[in-house]
């Protein structure tokens, strides 16, 4: 039950008329040049509030804002807080100290009335920088009833930084009211492996760091892997189906013969790719230059990028009708998958494979649809679809991960399959999503003359950097993978 004001001087109930606006703000001060005339900018010096020894960050000590107002508020942590604040409006804060290396950990302190909700984002040096943090904001109860919302962020950024803080939300009105911003280093721990690690007491502890594989933080690993576990999963609605997945819907962004896994930085050097999801992906991508770039995927907290070898026939690229990305579990036990670590890297397929299996599983390219193959291309490579098929190619990556690495120079040894029993075994401990791709391409009765550009039909593979918003996959992960249910792109049941 809400405070009764009267009773409790330090509680603020002002009165919140949906977008409220200062008339005498607006009469003081002119817009700069270039602002939309509904768009109220300010600007002003930092005080002394902006920074305090335990790293918060005042909201309302700004040195920028658009549609910002301060009120006083009935929260602890000293000062005003920061309220009227809907879709598009936006505070700047300079030199703000992001400390030295080790695990970053940024929360913001909030309080909502509004039942729609929005997204508070936090990024570096511009509105549209680097993304140090996001946080879905819902219903706390009330304005002045506040919760701390916190991330561990992924960003390589120390010492001064410009942080913006940027309001999102499906609402035209207020949605949300922001008390104070505060950055936590945690410095990092000891690399399992080094010199002056202690060595393992066990065979069953986890696998260590081999010397120029790219590598998790561990501290921040293990933190990630605290909070994940700790998160309650959302109720289960509407009877879904009892299979543990959700997915992505993707189109294709571009072609380009680059390759930022196997041939990062040499641009042009790779067979032609066709790109899916992230827009700018090349052969200089990291995971930072992905997270900041849009996507054709659907949801679009994906930024990851997907990419195959292209295919033609007769010369003349085709492109797939449309690829939908699987994300869910094989193993006998779904229940313990966690999140992948972000910027985590890996192939499925080999592009120097030329020649069938000997099992002859090697061309996995068929028909789905009604009459499915009715033959075979003249030099069996691919099938022969009916009418009112289409030509379909599935590629699976493995779903347990050593939980140290986040490439290795195979690309692929850092992940495995679970073993026979069901489970991941000991070598590759940590349950993870199997991304699988379905490619749907619009051929059927035309599939001779068909290339890849890696080589002929037994080339096909795939690659997955991902880039996924972390509190995104993460909720996607806990409440459809680990309760086993399938989930929809929006990943809800």
């Amino acid at each position: 039950m809400p405070l009764d004001p009267r009773l409790n001087p330090y509680v603020v109930t002002p009165s919140r008329p949906p977008k409220r606006r200062r008339t005498l703000l607006a009469l003081l001060l002119v817009p700069i040049a270039g602002a939309v005339a509904t768009s109220l900018i300010l600007t002003t010096t930092a005080g002394a509030e902006q920074v305090d020894t335990a790293g918060m960050v005042q909201a309302e000590a700004w040195s920028a804002q658009s549609g910002a107002r301060t009120e006083n508020t009935g929260d602890v942590g000293g000062g005003k807080n920061v309220g009227w604040l809907a879709d598009g409006d936006w505070m700047r804060y300079d030199n703000v100290d992001l400390g030295g290396p080790g695990s970053l950990t940024a929360s913001v302190r909030v309080a909502a009335a509004s039942r729609t909700g929005g997204t508070i984002e936090l990024r570096a040096a511009t509105r549209d920088g680097e993304l140090l943090a996001s946080y879905p904001v819902g219903y706390t109860g009330g304005w002045q009833t506040w919760t701390t919302k916190t991330a561990v962020s992924t960003t390589g950024r120390t010492g001064r930084q410009t942080v913006f803080l940027l309001l999102k939300s499906p609402q035209a009105g207020d949605f949300v009211n922001v008390n104070w911003l505060r950055f936590k280093r945690t410095p990092t721990a000891t690399m399992p492996g080094s010199p002056s690690a202690p060595a393992p007491s066990s065979p069953s502890q986890s696998p260590t760091a081999v010397p120029g594989w790219p590598s998790v933080d561990p501290a921040k690993q293990q933190a990630d892997t605290a909070a994940f576990f700790a998160r309650r999963p959302a109720p289960i609605t509407n009877n879904p189906v009892k299979v543990p997945e959700f997915h992505a819907a993707c189109t294709v962004s571009h072609h380009a013969p680059d390759d930022p896994i196997v041939l990062p930085g040499l641009a042009g050097a790779s067979h032609d790719h066709t790109f899916l999801g992230n827009r700018s992906t090349n052969a200089n991508s990291t995971a930072e230059s992905l997270i900041a770039a849009g996507t054709t995927c659907t949801p679009a907290q994906d930024h990851s990028a997907y990419w195959i070898p292209t295919l033609s026939r007769n010369g003349k690229v085709v492109d797939p009708k449309e690829v939908t990305v699987y994300y869910g579990s094989r193993l006998k036990d779904p229940s313990r998958t966690q999140p992948f670590p972000f910027g985590l890297r890996m192939i499925s397929g080999d592009a120097k494979n030329q020649s069938d299996t000997p099992d002859h599983q090697g061309n996995h390219f068929w028909c789905a649809g009604v009459g499915g193959e009715v033959g075979r291309t003249a030099n069996g490579e691919y099938p022969i679809c009916a009418k009112t098929a289409e030509l379909v190619r599935q590629i699976t990556f493995p779903d347990c991960w050593d939980g140290v690495h986040l490439d290795s120079p195979d690309h692929k040894a850092h992940m495995a399959n679970g073993d026979h029993t069901g489970a991941c075994p000991a070598s590759h401990p940590v349950p993870i999503p199997s991304v699988s791709f379905v490619i749907a391409y619009p051929l059927n009765t035309d599939t001779n003359g068909i290339t890849l550009s890696s080589g002929n039909g037994y080339s096909m593979h795939a690659d997955f950097f991902n880039a996924w918003e972390p509190d995104a996959l993460a909720q996607r992960v806990r409440d459809c993978l680990d309760q086993g249910y399938k989930c929809n792109a929006q990943g809800t049941f």
